[in-house]
């Protein structure tokens, strides 16, 4: 009974407590805070009380330092085998002595090996921009240099590249030359167009040689000469090119377009590189459809178009008449290449077309480049799309270089442009459908990331 009586007890007090609170509210949160202010003056009031650190006792201690002589401590440095590396690219002027300077080595040994041995003399040899690496101890001594290129061989320009190894083994200097397979990195990019599509790139720090591909990639779809446009877009994924592990220097170390994506006049145009089953590659739509058409919309790679497919006022006869064919502005030996299948009907100098290229193609179609600076075909000479037939001239009736290019069907005269796109394409079989559309839908997701990339900077995928 006590400890109920208690239970109850306890009870009422804390209700009365609670009610006393609810009723006076005010007054006991003011009274509260006045509490907390008086604990706060009291503090302050106390702290003074502690002692001035200023006027606690300092004690001054002082112990001489003998340091080693700069001697022991090369040697010590020595000991510790320290291996210095540092990179350099050749130039067309360089000598091994000035080479070797540069990349901070000093070896007279060295310098005379690359002078007299006959492998070690191609690291100067030919044109400048090999990368060489060098590796020294602490003194500047060389142990190992090696120099990377592009491959010799042209066929394996594109995929290989040429390791030059200058090494010191046993206190002898050997040279060693090697071929080894270039890895890629993909690379992703996105820019708009503002007034061209190099500026376009080099805005977004696409390499030259990427623009070049893509202009190549979509010439049946967009003329990049007379149809750009002013807020067109593209994204594109490339294959960044390495050699050991480090970008190469050699054509702006750009490989491969593995797919991008154009916007012209508010069209979108895709491409993907896709092997087939069957080792064959190629570029396609993604609905399988081949990028690779009957013909090329242009014999260059890339140029400015300066009289197009109308009438227009002769600049040497000085009358204005029916330009059959479209002109092409390039700096004179820029390659002119077959927009089809073929072979070589004539090759030539005929009248004013100065030096002359005609083609034959398939059902009853030509081709005509005229005003060559070269002619590199000769007649009955069969040719494949985008083969070399000549380079840009002023020859015969031509007021500068350029090429004039013509196109004929049936002996009548077609504009190349819409003879291009008109042309026939051909579709992936059903076999490589599952395969590609697994590599389409890996391309979606890249193109869609070159997209979100703010401000169309390039990077690492």
């Amino acid at each position: 009974m006590n400890r109920l009586a208690l239970k109850l007890s306890a009870t009422r007090s804390l209700l009365g407590l609670a009610h006393f609170t609810q009723q006076y509210r005010r007054s006991v949160v003011a009274t509260a805070v006045t509490m907390l202010a008086l604990f706060g003056v009291a503090a302050v009031a106390i702290a003074p009380l502690a002692p001035d650190a200023a006027a606690l006792p300092r004690q001054l201690i002082s112990e001489d330092v003998f340091p080693e002589g700069m001697d022991s401590q090369l040697a010590a440095l020595a000991a510790q085998e320290l291996t210095l590396t540092r990179s350099d690219i050749t130039r067309s002027t360089d000598s091994a002595d000035g080479l070797l300077a540069r990349l901070g080595v000093s070896d007279a040994s060295a310098a005379s090996f690359i002078r007299s041995d006959a492998t070690a003399r191609l690291l100067l040899a030919g044109r400048g921009g090999k990368m060489v690496q060098a590796h020294t101890d602490s003194f500047g001594r060389l142990q190992q240099l090696v120099a990377r290129y592009p491959a010799e061989q042209a066929d394996q320009a594109r995929t290989h590249f040429t390791r030059l190894t200058l090494e010191r083994v046993d206190s002898r200097w050997l040279a060693r030359l090697e071929t080894a397979a270039l890895t890629s990195q993909p690379r992703l990019a996105s820019g708009s167009i503002r007034s061209s599509l190099f500026a376009a790139t080099d805005e977004s720090g696409v390499p030259d040689a990427v623009a070049v591909q893509l202009a190549d990639i979509f010439s049946t779809d967009i003329d990049f000469h007379r149809e750009l446009r002013k807020g067109d877009t593209f994204s594109v994924v490339y294959e960044s090119l390495m050699a050991d592990g480090e970008p190469v220097a050699w054509n702006e170390g750009a490989g491969r377009v593995t797919a991008a994506e154009f916007v012209n006049a508010g069209r979108t145009y895709n491409a993907v590189w896709f092997t087939a089953p069957d080792g064959r590659s190629a570029y396609y739509d993604l609905d399988g459809s081949s990028k690779r058409r009957a013909f090329l919309a242009s014999p260059l790679e890339f140029s400015r178009v300066t009289s197009g497919f109308a009438m227009r006022f002769h600049p040497i006869l000085q009358t204005q008449r029916a330009h059959l064919g479209v002109d092409y502005g390039a700096p004179t030996g820029t390659p002119v290449r077959a927009v089809g299948d073929g072979t070589v009907d004539f090759a030539g100098r005929k009248n004013g077309y100065g030096n002359v290229v005609e083609l034959r193609h398939l059902n009853n179609r030509s081709t005509l480049y005229a005003h060559l600076s070269r002619i590199d075909v000769k007649g009955g000479q069969r040719v494949e799309q985008g083969q070399r037939v000549g380079a840009v001239g002023a020859t015969g009736m031509a007021t500068g270089p350029h090429l004039h290019f013509e196109f004929r069907v049936g002996g009548l005269h077609q504009d190349p442009l819409r003879v291009a796109k008109g042309s026939e394409a051909t579709k992936l079989d059903a076999a490589s459908r599952p395969q590609f559309s697994e590599t389409v839908a890996a391309v979606r997701v890249k193109l869609t990331a070159a997209e979100l990339m703010a401000g169309g900077r390039a990077g690492i995928e």
